[in-house]
């Protein structure tokens, strides 16, 4: 007898159709899994044996042969286990319902119950866009899968359930859709907690109204890391595709939460300069995203920017430039998506010093060349905004006067970015920072004072092409919150000041 059911496949955010063919025959009792599946997939044999024994049903004694087309395409995981497990049981003529329209997903554990698996949301997207009616999921994965429309998701907690389902014994109920509601912010460190730096506080507001990466540098405790872990509570809302983007990404790494199947807050990635260049970008046989992925339509914050290997620095250019890691391994190439906003901190120097008002920096000129030459010309090029973090004074922070508090800050972004979404309706622009060069004319008209100014930093300065554009970018974020259509000058003075450090900095430190 022959049966096929419809399952899927996941390899990094790619999920395709695959389908569990089975076919019992006359001859030597034998299980046999082919179509290139891992060892993973082969040892679901045993899995699904015991799971029928716990479950009252005897196996086939007869060759069993299981092909999970198409065959050239590299089967991995143990998402398969139900969809196999539904083949064989259709196939000895068991269940009487139809599964045409239907599809499996989910691990058979060896006492018949599912277990959950990673990767839900995109297959359960990819069902959908190939006119799956239905799909059967982990009970613990029903709701992730939920989020999708047009599309009946039944949650399934062993085997029995399932059976019972196709031989009328009983119906599995259909999940209910997902709500999500609004992303709340009381858990979140607030600005009001940081006392005075307001040109510093200002600046990040710049950088979350447009989405542009900053570095923060300053001597050590003036308040960079504060600042920067506080960045959260004033990011703008998701728009509904970024959350589901974002949580494709954190579904297949296994990191969403049961209550929460759909991420509506921008996500806050902050790893140890100890990483590696895997964790950073990606990798393993079947890569998995890294942090700058996991970032993905958020924030990705680097402490102690100088400390971290300058290699693995260096795997930041191409993401930061092109919104996306590309993986290439023998099975194939995979991309992530990483469009991220890029908040990096460090010291100027070894002992933290170097330029400070009222302390003596200790080290060499060698020493500080050394250091900030961590930090590449090209990597310090797609920094939109260079920001010094000035030495908290004593007034400050012993002031009763009470700071501003994020909610008002984000309020100000939030309408910013309003502005932004309008403006690039119908195209693939989320933000002022992924304006695309052949772009900026269009969207960033200068008056003529501001053209002057901008002519004449540009020959004096010598800017790149890059700095050029992104300091349009940030002079657009500028004037976006001042509710300014045409960029003036003094949002490009103002965009300007922010690309000053480099030279204070890294010229004098001889880098």
């Amino acid at each position: 007898m022959f049966a096929k059911i419809n399952t899927l496949g996941l390899y990094g955010l790619n999920a395709f159709p695959v389908y569990a063919e089975v076919d019992i025959s006359i001859g030597t009792p034998v299980f046999e899994i082919v179509g290139l599946p891992d060892m993973v997939v082969r040892e679901s044999r045993e899995r699904i044996k015991s799971a029928m024994r716990s479950a009252g049903i005897k196996f086939p004694n007869a060759r069993v042969m299981v092909n999970l087309a198409p065959a050239d395409t590299k089967k991995s995981g143990s998402v398969h286990d139900i969809a196999i497990l539904m083949a064989v049981l259709k196939a000895m003529d068991f269940l009487t319902g139809m599964t045409d329209d239907c599809c499996f997903i989910g691990e058979v554990s060896l006492n018949g119950d599912v277990r959950g698996v990673n990767g839900v949301l995109p297959m359960t997207l990819t069902a959908r866009k190939n006119g799956i009616k239905n799909i059967f999921v982990p009970a613990d994965n029903a709701f992730e899968a939920s989020v999708v429309d047009e599309i009946h998701v039944y949650g399934v907690k062993s085997i029995m359930d399932v059976i019972r389902h196709f031989t009328d014994g009983g119906k599995i109920p259909v999940q209910a859709k997902y709500i999500a509601s609004g992303a709340t912010y009381n858990d979140i460190l607030d600005f009001r907690d940081v006392k005075g730096q307001h040109s510093a506080k200002l600046a990040l507001e710049i950088a979350a109204a447009g989405g542009h990466n900053a570095l923060l540098i300053g001597s050590p405790g003036s308040g960079k890391s504060m600042l920067a872990k506080r960045m959260p509570s004033i990011l703008p809302l998701m728009t509904f595709q970024e959350s589901i983007e974002t949580t494709n990404i954190h579904s297949i790494s296994g990191l969403l939460q049961k209550d929460t199947p759909l991420i509506t807050k921008r996500p806050f990635r902050s790893p140890h300069h100890t990483i590696s260049s895997a964790g950073l970008a990606g990798g393993g046989s079947i890569p998995h995203p890294g942090e700058i992925s996991l970032a993905h339509n958020g924030l990705l914050f680097l402490d102690e920017l100088a400390e971290f290997d300058r290699r693995t620095l260096e795997i930041l250019r191409q993401p930061l430039e092109d919104q996306k890691v590309t993986i290439s391994r023998s099975a194939g190439t995979i991309t992530y998506p990483s469009s991220i906003m890029l908040i990096a901190a460090m010291n100027p120097c070894p002992c933290g010093f170097f330029g400070h008002p009222k302390k003596k920096c200790i080290c060499s000129q060698k020493q500080v060349a050394n250091y900030l030459s961590k930090i590449s010309g090209p990597l310090l090029d797609r920094l939109d905004l260079h920001i010094e973090v000035e030495p908290a004074e004593f007034e400050s922070l012993t002031s009763s006067k009470e700071e501003e508090c994020s909610a008002d800050i984000r309020k100000r972004i939030q309408a910013a970015r309003e502005i932004q979404l309008e403006r690039f309706r119908g195209t693939d622009i989320t933000c002022n920072a992924r304006i695309t060069a052949g772009k900026l004319r269009r969207y960033c008209p200068l008056n003529d004072s501001a053209n002057a100014i901008l002519s004449n930093v540009f020959d004096k300065m010598g800017l790149s092409a890059r700095a050029y554009d992104r300091i349009l970018k940030v002079a657009r974020t500028i004037a976006d919150l001042d509710k300014k259509e045409v960029i003036n000058k003094t949002h490009i003075a103002q965009a300007v000041q922010y690309r000053s450090l480099d030279r204070k900095y890294w010229s004098q430190g001889g880098a």
